[in-house]
């Protein structure tokens, strides 16, 4: 730990208590009026391609058999979450940038227009092409200069999923936001077809609390953790069929961490990698996938269970948002003498955090300009303490009536609930009281 670290610690060690005070209301963000989740993703049925919860497809227009596009890198303004306005770097005013869908065998010819303050070019992970067309700037192209517009073009030789982003100024343009998916459809069906096929990129950012620029330079404790650059509650639900079989595509081009991506309720099949399809026999149930740093890994299911299931990275770190990386610990500490003398000059002081951080979540604290709180957006039952690299799974029996923000409705006796005396009593346990 350096000078100014420890500085800025000790300082976040003496004044966050004081931030804890029950004060300004209207400065928080709180549960009552926090915004209602991001609407769901649109629907996307068997045959009708594959959807980018919170982005989009790059329109293709087939110009003398060739598929042509158009990727504008430049600087946007994006919303991680409502509350949370930052200036970042993406392709056709979004992060990510539009995925690029096509089948086996199309020729593609893409134009890249410059827009940022520096160079920039484009490489198509994981591609099979000419060397010259594999966007590694200085060494097998000029870099494309601010202004300029680049043509790229080649045929597709493989199916499978894939990433797109800069080899010029790596830490710098993919921090800020530049990458984006690639979906090739295989000429031949391969495997059973699926009814919902989803691309979710993963994403880790450090965004100082009221700031609005990522910072380029971390290496650790980032503090923005996203599924297509969307933190909870902004990332949008996954709507799908009771019996549907579900794909997803997971992509990681995140700065320094590997993402264990789990989701409840159901066991799925890594069937797919950025090196292609694999083998039925090499497949085998997991409820966690595993997404290495610049890797993407597709994973399929059947979701044979109705409800709303969370879906999420499993670092507990990663399910949190920039408040949860800000203070010290208080874990244990007797705070009775400390809020005693310091309310009689603050009113209403109280410690939070000296029984676990799960109650900081809905207090509706005070937070800075343009930062938002660490988890949380109230739920069904109560208030859901996570944030972050989270989303829902919504398993429905007439999902095209869905907008995603409703809940499941449980069937009488399916949810768990408080234990009687009588049910105690009953089972033989006894309780100390």
């Amino acid at each position: 730990m350096n000078r100014r670290d420890f500085i800025h610690r000790a300082g976040l060690a003496a004044s966050a208590p004081l931030l804890l005070k029950a004060a300004s209301a209207s400065a928080a963000i709180s549960a009552a009026t926090a915004p209602a989740p991001a609407a769901a993703a649109p629907p996307s049925r068997r045959g009708a391609g594959v959807v980018t919860p919170n982005g989009s497809t790059l329109p293709l227009r087939l110009v003398n058999g060739v598929k042509v596009g158009h990727l504008i890198a430049g600087p946007i303004a994006h919303t991680f979450a409502p509350g949370l306005d930052v200036d970042c770097w993406g392709y056709n005013g979004g992060t990510p940038g539009p995925t690029i869908e096509a089948t086996e065998g199309d020729r593609l010819r893409l134009y890249v227009t410059n827009r940022l303050p520096e160079p920039t070019s484009i490489h198509w992970h994981g591609i099979f092409l000419p060397a010259g067309m594999d966007g590694v700037s200085g060494l097998t192209q000029k870099p494309i200069q601010p202004g300029e517009t680049f043509r790229y073009e080649f045929r597709l030789r493989q199916s499978g999923t894939f990433m797109y982003h800069p080899h010029y100024d790596d830490m710098t343009q993919v921090a800020m936001g530049m990458a984006g998916m690639i979906v090739v459809h295989p000429k031949q069906p391969v495997g059973p077809p699926v009814d919902r096929d989803f691309v979710l990129m993963t994403h880790e950012w450090k965004v100082e609390s009221g700031t609005r620029r990522p910072n380029p330079l971390a290496m650790n404790d980032f503090n923005l953790l996203t599924f297509n650059s969307k933190a909870y509650p902004g990332t949008a639900p996954l709507v799908v069929g009771l019996g549907d079989r579900v794909r997803l595509r997971f992509g990681n081009l995140s700065a320094m961490d590997h993402h264990s991506v789990h989701l409840h309720g159901f066991a799925w099949k890594v069937t797919g990698t950025d090196g292609g399809q694999i083998p039925a026999a090499g497949q085998w149930p997991e409820t966690t996938v595993l997404v290495p740093v610049g890797s993407v890994r597709t994973v399929e299911f059947v979701a044979d269970a109705p409800g709303d299931w969370a879906m999420h990275c499993h670092m507990s770190h990663h399910m949190m948002n920039q408040m949860g990386h800000a203070g010290p610990s208080l874990l244990g500490a007797d705070a009775r003498r400390l809020d005693k003398a310091v309310g009689d000059l603050v009113p209403g002081y109280m410690t939070m955090g000296q029984s676990g951080m799960g109650e900081m979540a809905k207090m509706g604290m005070p937070v800075p300009t343009n930062s938002i709180p660490m988890v949380g957006f109230e739920g069904p039952f109560g208030y859901i303490d996570m944030g972050g690299m989270f989303t829902l799974l919504k398993v429905r029996e007439q999902p095209e009536l869905e907008d995603g923000s409703g809940w499941y409705k449980h069937p009488p006796g399916t949810v768990a609930e408080k234990a009687t005396d009588a049910e105690l009593a009953a089972d033989g346990i006894e309780i100390d009281k």
